[in-house]
Parts: structure tokens; C-alpha cells; sequence
């Protein structure tokens, strides 16, 4: 990835869900992407790389933000990634949960 993000690329990047929330709340696009990345793998991706290098358990902050702010977690990133595909390559399981419940809410919105 390049060494320069867009302000919520930077905000996933340092799991900063405060400062990324309140970049989604004054407008910025949640399926934005920068890279190879979705905002939603790009934070799916840090939360489970980042979970694998500390050892520390895994977080879900910034996938669950970005999913607040409508983020299409059935958006695929440029490399053709879904998110559910980045969060069962790190075995994110709460990221599982979160998209599954997002997707099947999206679903149940669809009838």
C-alpha cells in the first residue's frame, strides 16, 4: 500500500473509531476505496493483522463503525475481497457476526 492514506483510510489504518466516525458523520463515503482496500477490509484486515502480531484478543471497533454508517459489507475491495473473505482468512469471528448480522438485516430490508 502506499505510505499516503485519504484522513479514513488513516483512521482504519491506527484503529481510531472515534476519528473515524466522526469523518463518516461529516460525509465521508464508508465503502470508500483507497488502494487495494474498502474502508470495511482495509479495518477487517488491521483488526486481524494486528490481532496476530500484538496477541492480543481481536478488536471489532472500526469494522463495527463503519458498518453503522451504512458501510455494504458484502462490498468486494479492487482485488475482488469481501469483507467476510478477509474476516475468514484471519478467523475474525466477531467481525463474522457483525456481517453476518448486517447482511441478513440487509436481507430481511429487501422484502
Amino acid at each position: 500500500m502506499s505510505d499516503y492514506w485519504t484522513p479514513a483510510h488513516q483512521a482504519v489504518e491506527h484503529e481510531d473509531a472515534e476519528t473515524l466516525a466522526r469523518l463518516l458523520a461529516d460525509g465521508s463515503d464508508p465503502d470508500e476505496a483507497f488502494s487495494n482496500m474498502t474502508l470495511l477490509t482495509h479495518a477487517i484486515d488491521v483488526e486481524g493483522d494486528g490481532s496476530l502480531q500484538s496477541r492480543q484478543p481481536l478488536t471489532v471497533h472500526t469494522t463495527a463503525v463503519l458498518l453503522a454508517f451504512g458501510a455494504d459489507p458484502e462490498l468486494a475491495d479492487p482485488d475482488g475481497r469481501t469483507p467476510m473473505d478477509m474476516a475468514n482468512h484471519y478467523g475474525h469471528d466477531p467481525a463474522v457476526k457483525l456481517l453476518r448480522a448486517h447482511i441478513s438485516g440487509r436481507a430481511a430490508g429487501n422484502k
